[in-house]
């Protein structure tokens, strides 16, 4: 959903004179009159939403407005432009751009836009750039610019082979006009753009230095943590804090919008405070709830039509005229996010000013909220985003923001914010539940003539956790059909339709949404057909992505590196699997062992494409990255409910993948000049497919409910 601006190319790149940075180029997404008014180019700083610093040192800063959470985006968007004005690499330095409500247009990040998005503006901001300086030194030397080229951060004549660093024609290039028009790179053009080029923030995770909210240190400050009630739609009835403040280093205890906040002069006080005070709860009305109940509610509201959100042909005739008919149910469980960096935040609410250091990967929505709380003009809000550490999606919510800013609002002091493992774990927006009801037809020739897939889910755009408008009509959740209602299947009869199921569990993103749980059912049960088709399941796939370019691109690859068409090893099965998401092109292999129903998983070959690649070095490492995380989910954790609350308190019982259980991964890039797409979540929603459709290779046990426990299974 993103915002959708028309701008002029003037609009567009301002160039100013800066002190100690002769000439700084940058952007407005989108441009803002008030600004545009406030007379930039007089002006001594500017500070643009992605902007290029160029020092008469010749040092070149790149701004990222986008937040770091392990998916490399200060190293790829900085690349984009360094490319398009022949930077030398070793002379630029990455500043993270603190938020802002308009000034640096959208900052949020996630959906795996980052670069998809920006790949277009970046690449106009540092060509022009490159046009500006051509410019600035063809006229010092007074010859026609055509015979200028630029190279490694200067400029040099072609005839004379003169050369001058850009560093020495910032002032000049500075006071000349923005050009109306520049050209592109071509891909064969590209030096920089396409290469394993090193991430910048890792030296600084190696030595210690990044800064992350837990990193920050301010004097005077206090820590503290947030009690929340542990039932879903409950709330605070009363407390008797007595016990709590004689222990040594607690400050206060009291009431915040959220619970109770313990304030102390450690974390580790704060925590042993909390456990101290004596707390009545109100429960509400959900005390009761379970998941054997929202089960329940799953399996009555699957009964029901839902809201079509894909119809192509007439499923429902299709499937009575076909000589066989093929249904099966696939569940999916709530799930966590489980960062490895709890929820945190560092705030300083002063009378005139909030200062606040977060992890956020939606910095303008936690500064906007900040000013409501504090009662301050959002210019007055100060907000720096730090390393996230971790983030898959929780952190587009900034509960725990609100929380630190509330409690430094009453103390009148700067306060860290630090949630114990637990209360992240049991205070989560969580992936949703789902139940997905399948029917396919194959007719006499073993060809798939319908299919229909009803996905049952709570929705997280209906829901009373998400504030921002959406372009839907009500009661159809697009979002809750992505990966299920874009299949590229060549079927004649498709209906795939939505019923929602929301509960009082608060439901969010979580890496790559609800493209997990659809792209599990919808994979398995495409090999489903497959074996009633008597097909092997890689030809079979084939067969139906005769429309689907890309899609069999990816899946031929996979097949083809993984060795699908020979004898894996000794006791070792495979299955395949392929899914789109988030613009990107995914198959992947798995190859598993399956011995006293204990589940190995032993390798898994990924094929991606992705349009063009920015850095081979960071899309296989979120390959990876989605693999492992999407692994966890397959074979280990789930989020039940008892009493109204979660079960799980921490990594004994919401376990994830450890690094002897592990697989061998193997990641192949298709070579593409099509634009960049996501990276960060669409190695994901394969996974688990690929290793049910193994482990139905191995034992001839259909997965249907994740996770995988095999001592559960029915037999064959």
């Amino acid at each position: 959903m993103a915002e959708q601006t028309t701008i002029s190319r003037r609009d567009f790149i301002k160039v100013s004179s800066a002190a100690g940075a002769g000439l700084v180029i940058g952007f407005y997404l989108p441009a803002k009159n008030r600004l545009l008014a406030a007379g930039i180019e007089s002006q001594k700083s500017f500070e643009p939403n992605v902007w290029i610093a160029i020092n008469t040192d010749n040092s070149v800063t790149l701004t990222v407005g986008r937040s770091e959470m392990g998916q490399g985006v200060r190293t790829s968007l900085p690349m984009i432009i360094a490319d398009e004005m022949d930077l030398d690499w070793s002379q630029v330095q990455v500043s993270q751009a603190p938020a802002h409500p308009d000034r640096y247009g959208s900052q949020s990040t996630g959906s795996s836009r980052s670069v998809r998005t920006l790949w277009t503006p970046l690449r106009k901001a540092g060509a022009t750039a490159r046009e500006m300086l051509l410019e600035a030194a063809s006229r010092q030397w007074m010859v026609n610019k055509s015979e200028c080229y630029t190279e490694n951060g200067a400029v040099i004549h072609s005839k004379s082979e003169r050369k001058l660093a850009y560093g020495d024609l910032t002032t000049s290039a500075a006071k000349l006009p923005v050009p109306p028009k520049v050209s592109l790179k071509s891909a064969e053009e590209f030096t920089i753009i396409g290469k394993n080029i090193p991430r910048t923030d890792t030296p600084q995770k190696v030595d210690g230095t990044a800064t992350f909210a837990m990193d920050i240190e301010i004097p005077g400050m206090v820590h503290a943590t947030v009690v929340r009630c542990p039932i879903f739609g409950g709330k605070l009835k009363s407390f008797d804090s007595r016990k709590a403040m004689q222990i040594d280093g607690v400050l206060d205890v009291f009431e915040i919008e959220e619970g109770l906040a313990v304030v102390a002069e450690s974390t580790w006080n704060s925590f042993e405070g909390r456990k101290a005070v004596d707390i009545i709860w109100d429960e509400g009305a959900t005390g009761d709830l379970d998941s054997s109940k929202i089960d329940e509610m799953l399996i009555s509201r699957s009964k029901k039509k839902g809201a079509v959100g894909r119809k192509a042909g007439n499923a429902k005739r299709a499937l009575s005229e076909s000589a066989k008919i093929i249904d099966a149910v696939y569940e999916a469980p709530f799930q966590a996010h489980a960062t490895m960096e709890p929820m945190c935040c560092v705030a300083d609410v002063r009378n005139d000013m909030c200062k606040i250091w977060a992890p956020t990967q939606l910095p303008q929505r936690a500064q906007k909220d900040a000013a409501k709380i504090t009662g301050l003009p959002i210019e007055k809000v100060e907000l720096n985003v730090t390393f996230l550490g971790g983030g898959f999606g929780r952190r587009s919510f900034n509960d725990f923001v609100s929380d630190a800013v509330e409690i430094s609002k009453r103390i009148t002091k700067p306060v860290k914010l630090l949630w114990a493992r637990e209360d992240d774990m049991q205070h989560d927006y969580y992936r949703p539940v789902s139940r997905h009801i399948l029917k396919g037809g194959l007719n006499e020739h073993g060809d798939v003539t319908a299919l229909t897939h009803r996905v049952v889910a709570p929705s997280i755009i209906f829901s009373s956790y998400v504030t921002f408008p959406v372009p839907f009509r009500e009661k159809l959740d697009k979002v809750a059909l992505e990966g299920a209602k874009n299949v590229a299947y060549n079927i004649p009869n498709i209906l795939v339709d939505y019923k929602m199921a929301n509960t009082a569990i608060p439901v969010g993103w979580w890496r790559s949404v609800y493209d997990s749980q659809n792209a599990f059912a919808t994979e398995c049960f495409i090999d489903e057909l497959a074996t009633a088709a008597e097909k092997d399941p890689f030809e079979f796939r084939l067969e139906l992505l005769s429309n689907s370019p890309r899609d069999a691109g990816v899946l031929h690859l996979a097949a083809e590196e993984s060795g699908w068409n020979t004898k894996p090893p000794i006791g070792r099965y495979r299955g395949i699997s392929c899914h789109a998401s988030f613009g990107s092109y995914v198959a992947q292999v798995a190859e598993v062992s399956v011995e006293n129903d204990d589940l190995r998983v032993h390798r898994v070959v990924c094929a991606i494409d992705c349009g063009q690649v920015v850095n081979p070095s960071i899309v296989k490492a979120q390959m990876e990255s989605g693999i492992v995380y999407g692994l966890s989910a397959t074979l280990k954790g789930e989020i039940t409910i008892e009493r109204g609350r979660v079960a799980q308190s921490n990594f004994h019982d919401f376990p994830l993948l450890r690094i002897d259980e592990t697989p061998e991964i193997e990641v192949y890039l298709v070579n593409s000049s099509e634009p960049p797409t996501g990276v960060g979540e669409p190695g994901l929603p394969p996974i688990a497919p690929a290793v049910a459709n193994a482990v139905f290779a191995a034992s001839g046990k259909r997965i249907r409910r994740l996770p995988i426990r095999m001592g559960d299974l029915p037999g064959a």
